[in-house]
């Protein structure tokens, strides 16, 4: 995995793009700025009262003078954050409730990335999903074209690389989200160097059962398909036609895919949440994520038992979207 960060780093070198964290008081943060700010190739950007910043930096001995601090109480530009906010929800907020709004990290620093002060947030190492995800979803929200946004792990073994979605986001989506999810995750492989090839899992293959359930998936595989004919998408196939090209030749011979998916598109968030875990764990896969897709500028979600490396490497992998999405990439 370590040649994958080394590429990351090779690609967002040059560009320094700001990464907001909104958690400056959670040690793990913290010590993931430090080492960012000394690596030269991210700029973060910390939120929260100095003082209860410094006092976490004299515990842990860390040298923070080159991270960037922000307090929301005392930022100068508070009275233009407050009026964007406002502006932005569009009569769902007062002068009063956003100003109070703003309180809140996680709002503060999504502001400073809709605002075009830092380029992507990382946050959930001390918030839930729900808190990270929506505040991005009311103000930064999600691209032309896409309704919701979703969450996928990068699954690295060695040379091996592969792209499991969605495991974060999505409880239940019906087939239009479902191929939507397919070829989000498919343009988000791309970020990794890896030529999508999209499986649409499922207890069945090509048909072997019918339910609901399956319908669902083959009805989203061919709307995937018709959405996005420069992708390789198929389905829906059990794992094993998708992955083992001795299985595929017997299951689904005309498959463009030969049982060579290296993008697998779950049908529900149970399955995705299992599956990765899965592969974490008995498999010995690096689990690198949920990286959110879908959203006009990038906000990823940590883990609440994330480490400092976790922190590290997601910022970077944030740093890698805001410049494929500023360059059109």
């Amino acid at each position: 995995m370590g040649d994958l960060f080394a590429e990351i780093k090779q690609h967002v070198g040059g560009h320094q793009p700001k990464i907001v964290l909104p958690e400056g008081t959670d040690e793990r943060v913290l010590k993931a700025a430090v080492r960012l700010a000394e690596d030269k190739v991210v700029t973060p950007i910390v939120i929260g009262k100095k003082t209860d910043i410094n006092a976490v930096a004299t515990e842990h001995d860390l040298r923070i003078d080159e991270v960037t601090i922000y307090d929301p109480a005392t930022y100068e530009h508070l009275d233009a954050m407050v009026e964007a906010l406002v502006t932005r929800r569009k009569g769902k907020e007062t002068e009063e409730s956003a100003r109070e709004l703003l309180k809140n990290v996680n709002y503060f620093g999504t502001m400073l990335v809709y605002m075009e002060k830092a380029d992507g947030l990382v946050s959930g190492a001390a918030h839930s999903t729900g808190d990270t995800v929506r505040p991005a979803l009311q103000i930064i929200k999600t691209q032309p074209g896409i309704k919701r946004t979703s969450g996928v792990f990068v699954m690295v073994k060695e040379d091996k690389k592969f792209v499991f979605g969605d495991c974060a986001i999505n409880i239940s989506p019906n087939e239009e989200e479902l191929a939507e999810i397919a070829t989000a995750t498919a343009d988000t492989a791309k970020l990794f160097g890896i030529d999508p090839k999209v499986a649409m899992l499922s207890f069945s293959t090509l048909g072997s059962a019918s339910s609901q359930e399956t319908k669902k998936v083959s009805a989203a595989t061919k709307i995937a398909q018709e959405s996005r004919p420069d992708l390789l998408i198929d389905g829906e196939f059990q794992f094993d036609a998708a992955f083992v090209p001795a299985v595929a030749q017997k299951k689904a011979p005309d498959s463009v895919l030969k049982g060579a998916a290296n993008v697998f598109i779950f049908p529900s968030l149970e399955s995705g949440n299992l599956g990765y875990k899965i592969a974490q764990r008995l498999g010995g896969y690096d689990a690198i994520g949920p990286i959110l897709q879908g959203l006009n500028k990038p906000v990823n979600d940590l883990s609440r038992g994330c480490n400092v490396d976790d922190v590290y490497k997601l910022c970077l992998i944030t740093a890698m979207q805001a410049i494929d999405q500023r360059v059109g990439v």
